[in-house]
C-alpha cells in the first residue's frame, strides 16, 4: 500500500509563489539603486520617481506629464544658475 500523496505545506506554497506579482500590491517602477537607497513609495522622493517611472511614453498624455514635470522641476536650477551668472556679471563688471 503506497502512502499517497504527499500534503503540501505552507513552505510548498510559499515557494510556488515567491516570483509571482501579488494582485493586490501595486507596481514597483523605482529603479534597483533607489530600491539600494532605501527609497519607497512611502517617502516623498520615492514616491516621485515610483510616479515618473510608470509614466508610458508611447501615451501622448503621459508625454504631456513628464514635459510638465520636466519644466516645473527645472525651473528653480534655471533661476538659480540666472541670479548665480548675474552676481558673477555684476562683481566682474565695474
Amino acid at each position: 500500500m503506497s502512502p499517497g500523496p504527499r500534503r503540501r505545506t505552507l513552505n510548498d506554497v510559499e515557494r510556488e509563489y515567491d516570483d509571482e506579482h501579488i494582485a493586490w500590491e501595486p507596481a514597483n517602477h523605482l529603479p534597483p539603486d533607489a530600491l539600494r537607497m532605501g527609497l519607497n513609495r512611502s517617502v516623498p522622493d520615492g514616491a516621485l520617481l515610483d510616479f515618473a517611472g510608470s509614466l508610458d511614453g508611447s501615451k501622448p498624455l503621459h508625454k504631456a506629464t513628464a514635459w510638465v514635470m520636466l519644466v516645473v522641476f527645472g525651473m528653480p536650477v534655471l533661476g538659480y544658475v540666472w541670479r548665480l551668472a548675474d552676481t558673477v556679471w555684476t562683481a566682474i563688471t565695474p
